[in-house]
C-alpha cells in the first residue's frame, strides 16, 4: 500500500514538472514573438523596423555638401559687398540692385548652414573665403579693398564689374549642382540662382553700357 502512494505521488510530481517546462516554453515563445514583433533593441529602435534616417541621410551627396559649403561664403561676400553700396554708391539704379542681391542672398546663406547642420557637415566660419576664390568669381582681398575706398560713380562701376564676376562664379557653381547634385531642395536652390543671377548679369552689363 504505501509502495503504491509513493508511486502515485512520483507520477503526479513528474507530470507538474512536464506542466510546468511546457508553460515556461511557451512564454520564451511568445517573448521571441513579441521581440521580432516590434520590441525595442539596444539600439532603441524596433526589431524589425527600420532605423530612423538622419536627416539628409539617403537624400544628398557630396556634391549638395560642396555646393552649400561653396555658396555660404560665396554669398557672405556678396552681401558685403551689396551692404557697401548703400554709402557709397553715386546711382540709384546699383543701390536698389545690390539691396535686392542682400535681400536674395542672406536668407539663402540661412538655409544653406541649415543643410549643412542636418547632413552633419560643417558649416564655413564666418571668415570663410576671405582672399578670394578665382576659379568661384570671388574677389580677392586687394579687391575688396578697392571697392571699399570707392565711391560715387569709381564705385558703381567697380561695383558692377566685380559683381558681375562673382554673379557668373555662383552661376558656374549652381550649374554643377544641377548636373552633378542629389538633394532636391538644393538643386531648386540652384536652379534659381542660374535664372536669377544671369537676369541680374545682363542688368549690370546694361548699367555699365555693355547691354
Amino acid at each position: 500500500m504505501s509502495t503504491q502512494r509513493s508511486l502515485v505521488r512520483r507520477t503526479a510530481a513528474v507530470a507538474a514538472a512536464a506542466a510546468a517546462a511546457l508553460v515556461l516554453a511557451a512564454c520564451g515563445t511568445d517573448s521571441a514573438k513579441g521581440s521580432a514583433a516590434g520590441a525595442p533593441t539596444h539600439d532603441g529602435h524596433a526589431a524589425g523596423s527600420p532605423a530612423s534616417a538622419t536627416p539628409g541621410q539617403g537624400g544628398n551627396n557630396a556634391a549638395d555638401t560642396a555646393f552649400a559649403q561653396g555658396m555660404v561664403p560665396h554669398h557672405r561676400q556678396a552681401v558685403e559687398m551689396a551692404g557697401l553700396a548703400a554709402t557709397r554708391a553715386g546711382s540709384p539704379e546699383v543701390r536698389a540692385l545690390a539691396e535686392e542681391i542682400r535681400k536674395a542672398q542672406d536668407p539663402e546663406i540661412k538655409t544653406l548652414s541649415g543643410w549643412l547642420t542636418s547632413w552633419g557637415q560643417q558649416v564655413p566660419a564666418a571668415d570663410a573665403g576671405h582672399g578670394g576664390h578665382a576659379m568661384s568669381g570671388m574677389m580677392t582681398g586687394g579687391e575688396m579693398d578697392e571697392l571699399t575706398k570707392a565711391s560715387g560713380e569709381e564705385f558703381d562701376r567697380a561695383f558692377l564689374r566685380m559683381m558681375i564676376k562673382h554673379h557668373e562664379g555662383a552661376v558656374a557653381m549652381a550649374r554643377t549642382e544641377q548636373s552633378t547634385g542629389a538633394y532636391g531642395p538644393a538643386k531648386d536652390m540652384a536652379a534659381a540662382i542660374v535664372s536669377s543671377q544671369s537676369a541680374e548679369i545682363t542688368r549690370m552689363n546694361s548699367l555699365l553700357g555693355k547691354g
